[in-house]
């Protein structure tokens, strides 16, 4: 599941918790890790890859906005959904200036939540901030560039960012060549198979070990996906 958003779920109640992370974690879109405390979360954050975070604001070390605060300050660029048992004006504008992008409300409906996330998600990946995994690179789609394992960097075209980000979303589902060529370069675009292949051959070029052999890229079934 390299192509799942890893979802941090803050929070010290351990049944909300377990819950939590029992209903995300059966989507196959999900993958979860927990934290019980702000130190904690600030510590994964830190160390590993985290699309989003769900973070209570009653926490027993710190309060959950100043957690945010300071994960904010640290870099951390994905969004932040903030869990509280308080329905007040300020308490939220408190929880937003802090660096959160979205409050719910204790307590909720797991389909509200799970829609927020979805949602927030979604803009993620249409920002400036986005950042994935793919095989050994981190595809920085805003800047077009794919950064190497030792810190390399490829840039990329536009087409090539586009394509990228399309296969990216997609999973390890195939993406028929006309689909792609439809959401890359539009569905009035006046261009042919051979102009996908064109940017599919470059793409090797830059990103495969082997572009012969490819094993990130591949086509399969009359289209193409990415591999972990």
């Amino acid at each position: 599941m390299s192509n799942a958003h890893r979802l941090l779920v803050v929070d010290d109640d351990p049944t909300l918790r377990d819950t939590l992370t029992e209903q995300l974690a059966l989507s196959d879109t999900f993958e979860v890790v927990t934290a019980e405390t702000a130190r904690g979360a600030m510590d994964r954050v830190a160390a590993e890859r985290v699309d989003l975070v769900v973070m209570d604001v009653g926490l027993p070390d710190l309060d959950g906005r100043e957690a945010v605060r300071q994960m904010r300050q640290g870099g951390f660029r994905g969004p932040v959904i903030m869990l509280t048992g308080q329905t007040s004006d300020s308490d939220t504008v408190q929880g937003l200036e802090a660096g959160a992008n979205d409050y719910v409300t204790k307590p909720f409906k797991f389909a509200v939540l799970l829609a927020r996330i979805r949602a927030q998600l979604r803009q993620y990946e249409a920002s400036e901030d986005a950042v994935f995994q793919i095989g050994p690179y981190t595809f920085r789609p805003g800047a077009k560039l794919l950064v190497g394992e030792r810190g390399s960097k490829l840039k990329l075209t536009e087409k090539e960012t586009a394509i990228l980000r399309f296969l990216y979303r997609a999973g390890r589902q195939v993406v028929g060549r006309d689909t792609l060529l439809a959401e890359v370069w539009g569905y009035n675009a006046q261009v042919t198979t051979h102009t996908l292949e064109t940017h599919i051959y470059r793409l090797r070029q830059k990103i495969e070990p082997n572009p012969a052999t490819a094993s990130i890229l591949v086509t399969e079934g009359g289209g193409y996906k990415l591999l972990p």
